[in-house]
């Protein structure tokens, strides 16, 4: 992997998933179709995976007080057996198809919180019970195993329900954290992991450690109802992106 295209790809989505595990939820989905730009799907996924274990430890290490232990109880069971069905159905599904659909749902999911919200409206925390936390859960863990990409459906259910920020960026990096080792077996046998890949995930890694760093420092001094406001805008354009992508 010795060409420039190949490594300014690579340090884009490095930078972008910093930005992500620093507590820009969501933004993460990118890195994988920035670096499938110039290397096989597959082989973006895997030199992409143990840079995100590594950015999950400084994430949960970084909020380890602020998380919501009943969110990740609902989510993550049912986040195993989302990432027991994309292993289990790797050959067939596609990704780009799969995102897309996410994508759809993140903007009109998106557009009707920003609307409801406009000129500053107060809007009344979501009380869903933790079985639809549950589901998606499952959705969570089949779009991070098939591509990365599992922070829509967080967003979808958490978002609402206006935990103070830290703690929701806490919430979403314990969760998250376990997903990225769940998968490891996974990508291992799809081959996905090789001493050539790993190579690449290690020379990437200290640019991954600055990036996340940056969004950290700058998270915790966001006032939370702008965070909030971000969140859904990041969820509107990265939902646009990818349903664009797959057309």
């Amino acid at each position: 992997m010795a060409d420039p295209f190949t490594w300014a790809a690579c340090l884009c989505a490095v930078v972008v998933l910093g930005m992500s595990k620093g507590g820009f939820t969501g933004f993460g989905a990118l890195a994988t179709p920035i670096v499938a730009l110039a290397l096989p799907p597959v082989v973006a996924a895997g030199v992409l995976l143990p840079i995100l274990i590594a950015q999950d430890a400084v994430s949960v290490w970084a909020f380890r007080h602020e998380w919501d232990r009943w969110i990740v109880a609902w989510m993550l069971p049912g986040a195993i057996v989302g990432i027991a069905f994309a292993w289990l159905f790797a050959r067939t599904v596609d990704g780009t198809l799969l995102a897309a659909l996410i994508g759809a749902l993140s903007v009109l999911f998106a557009a009707r919180r920003l609307w409801a919200g406009r000129g500053q409206r107060l809007l009344e925390p979501s009380r869903s019970p933790g079985w639809v936390g549950l589901l998606f859960g499952v959705l969570t863990g089949f779009t991070s195993q098939v591509a990365h990409a599992g922070g829509p459906p967080f967003q979808m259910w958490v978002t609402p329900r206006q935990l103070p920020h830290t703690r929701y960026v806490g919430t979403n990096a314990v969760l998250f954290a376990v997903i990225n080792w769940l998968k490891v077996p996974a990508f291992v046998t799809l081959g996905a992991l090789t001493p050539k890949v790993l190579l690449t995930s290690a020379a990437l890694l200290p640019v991954a450690m600055v990036s996340t760093y940056a969004s950290l420092h700058l998270v915790r001094r966001m006032p939370g109802e702008r965070f909030y406001t971000l969140i859904y805008w990041l969820m509107f354009g990265l939902g646009l992106y990818l349903v664009t992508r797959a057309l």
